[in-house]
C-alpha cells in the first residue's frame, strides 16, 4: 500500500509476475482494500507466495479510540515507535476525516498544542493512507456514515513531507487507485516553499493557516513566517486560477485583542483583493492557554460580517471534539497516556 500504478507494476515484476498485475495490485489494494495478499484470488498462488516474502500489504488497525459527546471520534495510530492520531467527524449525510502526515510537527506554531509534541519523523504514504482506509472501514462496520471528505489538517505540516503527501493524493484521486474528486480533499500548510509543488502537481482545495495578516505579528506565533511571509504566500496564490472548483480557504483563530480588531480586519481585506478566497475564522479553546485568551462570539460575527461585506466569503467553524482534545491543534498524542 502507498505505491503509485507504475510502482505496483514493478512491484510485480520484481516477483516474477506479468507487469499487468500491477493494476490488479492496485484494485485489490485501493478499491477492495484488502488487507492481506492471501485474499488477492487472481493472482496466482505462487505470485502471492512470493509476494509475502519481500512486501507487507501495510493495514493496521488503530490502537485506541476516544469518542466526544458531539459524536466526534479520535484513533490513535501506531506507526513504528511513534503514534499519531486521526479525527473523524461525522455531519448529517457527511464525515470527514482529519488525517496526519507527521509524527509531531516542526513548525512551533505557539498556540498549536500539537508543536509541543516535537517532530519525530515523516509518515508514509501508506500510513496516511492507512488511517484513511481503517477508519472508513469503522465507520461502516458501526453503521455510520462513509468517509466523504478529508482534511490534511492533523499532526504535521503536510508541505513538510510534500513527497509522501502528494503520493497519497494521487492514489486517492487517480482512476486505478479510489478515484475521489480532488475537490473531497483539502490540504492544509502554514504556508512553506514546498506548497509549489502542491499547486502544480495536485487539483486538491488547499487551505492556509493565516491567524495573523501582520508579518511582523504572525512571525511571533507562527515561525514559518520568517521562511515564507503571508505576502509571499498571498502573492504565490495570486498566480493560480481560483475560479471554478478549486478552492483556496484562509484559517483564522480569533483571540480577543490580538487578531480580532478593525485593524487586522481591514488588513486582509487589504492582502485578499483579487484572490478568489473565503476565510474560515475557528474559536479558540476557552482557557487552553492564558496568552491566548478566545474572542467573544459578538466579536467574531462583527468580524465575520466585515469580512463578507467586503466581498470576502467568511464562515466561523464549529469546534468539534474539544472534550477529548481532539479539536484544531488539539492533537497531542493523548491517547497514549
Amino acid at each position: 500500500m502507498g505505491k503509485t500504478l507504475s510502482e505496483l507494476q514493478e512491484v510485480a515484476l520484481s516477483v516474477g509476475l506479468q507487469k499487468f498485475a500491477g493494476k490488479q495490485l492496485a484494485e485489490w489494494l485501493y478499491v477492495r482494500r484488502v488487507s492481506s495478499f492471501d485474499e488477492m484470488t487472481n493472482i496466482s498462488l505462487k505470485g502471492r507466495e512470493a509476494l509475502k516474502t519481500r512486501y507487507s500489504v501495510g493495514r493496521h488497525a488503530p490502537v485506541r479510540e476516544a469518542v466526544s459527546a458531539d459524536g466526534t471520534h479520535k484513533y490513535l495510530f501506531a506507526v513504528g515507535e511513534q503514534f499519531v492520531e486521526s479525527v473523524y467527524i461525522p455531519e448529517d449525510d457527511r464525515a470527514t476525516l482529519c488525517v496526519s502526515t507527521q509524527a509531531g510537527c516542526k513548525m512551533g506554531c505557539r498556540f498549536c498544542m500539537t508543536g509541543t509534541l516535537g517532530f519525530h519523523g515523516h509518515l508514509s504514504a501508506a500510513d496516511i493512507l492507512n488511517q484513511i482506509f481503517e477508519i472508513d472501514q469503522l465507520a461502516i462496520t458501526n453503521h455510520q456514515s462513509p468517509i466523504t471528505n478529508l482534511v490534511y489538517m492533523g499532526e504535521g505540516e503536510p508541505m513538510d513531507n510534500i513527497d509522501n503527501v502528494l503520493r497519497s493524493l494521487e492514489i486517492m484521486t487517480a482512476d486505478y487507485g479510489c478515484a475521489w474528486s480532488p475537490k473531497r480533499i483539502t490540504v492544509s500548510t502554514v504556508g512553506i516553499p514546498a506548497m509549489k509543488r502542491f499547486l502544480d502537481e495536485s487539483e486538491c482545495h488547499l487551505a492556509i493557516s493565516m491567524h495573523n495578516p501582520f508579518a511582523s505579528e504572525r512571525a511571533l506565533i507562527m515561525p514559518a513566517e520568517k521562511m515564507m511571509s503571508i505576502t509571499q504566500v498571498i502573492a504565490l496564490l495570486k498566480q493560480y486560477d481560483w475560479s471554478h472548483q478549486r478552492r483556496v480557504s484562509f484559517e483564522y483563530i480569533c483571540w480577543a485583542g490580538q487578531n480580532d480588531t478593525p485593524r487586522h480586519a481591514k488588513e486582509i481585506k487589504r492582502l485578499l483583493k483579487g484572490l478568489n478566497s473565503r476565510v474560515n475564522l475557528i474559536r479558540f479553546h476557552e482557557g487552553v492557554d492564558r496568552d491566548f485568551p478566545a474572542s467573544n462570539e459578538k466579536q467574531m460575527e462583527w468580524f465575520r460580517d466585515y469580512l463578507t461585506e467586503n466581498g470576502i466569503t467568511t464562515t466561523i467553524r464549529r469546534s468539534r471534539g474539544e472534550d477529548i482534545l481532539a479539536a484544531c491543534g488539539m492533537l497531542v498524542n493523548s491517547l497514549t497516556r
